[in-house]
């Protein structure tokens, strides 16, 4: 799986704790494995956000993605932090 990471999503990962982004990058690698393992809570959007998809990092962090390409092997994160993010 190729991720690519939106400039947002660099922004906002840069200002997480180290205990968070320990966390984040612990369940990216369970992503790149299967995007839809149960640990994940992997689940699609609606409304204005419907293409959209996200995942837990912890009880309050998400991280915001997208799949491109046909075959979902290409995904880009959007954006990671609290339920903000939806906004």
């Amino acid at each position: 799986m190729i991720i690519y990471f939106h400039p947002r999503f660099q922004k906002s990962y840069r200002r997480l704790d180290p205990k968070t982004k320990a966390q984040a990058e612990f369940k990216v690698a369970r992503f790149k494995v299967d995007p839809f393992d149960g640990i994940l809570g992997t689940h699609h959007l609606h409304g204005k956000l419907k293409r959209q998809l996200s995942f837990s990092v912890n009880s309050r962090f998400r991280i915001l993605f997208e799949f491109i390409g046909k075959k979902q092997d290409e995904v880009i994160f959007l954006d990671v932090g609290d339920h903000d993010i939806y906004r």
